[in-house]
């Protein structure tokens, strides 16, 4: 991954689908414009579940990135 100045990171492994998401939602409002929040899934169908959140709320997807079990997603506070 680049070196991104990650603002704040969440760790949702374990947790299926809605979770990760509900999480991120929440850290996400307690966030400033512009930050990023870096969220580490185990759940496989994250990746998807991230992309359309990002579509539906305006807060940028800037990477996806699977490292063994985890998926690590990194969205930016808009």
């Amino acid at each position: 991954m680049t070196a991104m100045q990650i603002d704040q990171e969440l760790d949702t492994r374990g947790l299926n689908c809605p979770l990760p998401i509900l999480k991120a939602k929440k850290a996400l409002t307690a966030m400033q414009s512009g930050q990023l929040l870096k969220v580490v899934s185990t759940d496989k169908g994250s990746l998807r579940d991230f992309a359309a959140f990002s579509k539906q709320t305006g807060n940028e997807l800037m990477s996806q990135e699977t490292v063994g079990d985890d998926f690590i997603h990194v969205l930016k506070r808009r």
